[in-house]
């Protein structure tokens, strides 16, 4: 997956094969972890999007003798609370609605994609369990970060605590009281998968 981006106006040259090669190393698991945050694939690919963006403008700031995918987990979690705090709430207007010049101001086209016969939406939706994504959607913003970073993306608590710029209680802590929402959640939902959700007793 190739990212446009513009040269960055900084003193540091990023040389653009090595940060190509990054892209590509972990383009699916950014998506995959902006996907997990936002719920939607749609919301996931620009998320993604953006994070490799600005992790392009900033490549002087990272430190190569640290794992890239731990300072890449932070510019996501940073650009999908972004994208929340801007986005504006929107009126719904129905499918069946007739569309009318008082309506909306000029012409208004819909398109709906088919994403059905799409090889990776298709694989998308078998991978991604839907109970446990509603379960993840439901803990506060959070907890949510704490378990996908911790029980999907198997990161140390000293990795988490590094990405989300807190403490290693404060970690443990989130931790705790995500996993048991989630539990909860899923017994409300009469679905529990196999094992204990992160080593959970």
């Amino acid at each position: 997956m190739k990212i446009a981006v513009s040269q960055p106006r900084t003193s540091h040259w990023c040389d653009s094969d090595i940060f190509d090669e990054y892209v590509r190393r972990y383009y699916r698991l950014a998506y995959n972890i902006a996907y997990r945050m936002s719920g939607n694939h749609a919301d996931a690919e620009d998320i993604t999007q953006e994070a490799f963006i600005r992790a392009y403008r900033f490549f002087d700031r990272y430190d190569p003798s640290l794992p890239f995918e731990n300072w890449l987990y932070r510019i996501i979690a940073n650009v999908f609370i972004d994208d929340v705090r801007r986005r504006p709430k929107v009126k719904l207007q129905s499918l069946d609605q007739t569309v009318t010049a008082r309506s909306t101001a000029g012409e208004v086209h819909l398109e709906l994609p088919d994403d059905s016969t799409n090889p990776e939406t298709m694989m998308m939706q078998a991978a991604l369990d839907e109970p446990l994504q509603r379960a993840l959607e439901s803990l506060p913003r959070d907890f949510r970060h704490a378990v996908i970073l911790a029980d999907i993306e198997g990161l140390s608590y000293e990795e988490i605590a590094a990405v989300m710029g807190c403490s290693l209680g404060t970690v443990r802590s989130r931790l705790h009281r995500g996993r048991k929402l989630m539990r909860n959640r899923l017994l409300a939902e009469n679905y529990l998968p196999s094992g204990r959700l992160g080593g959970e007793k």
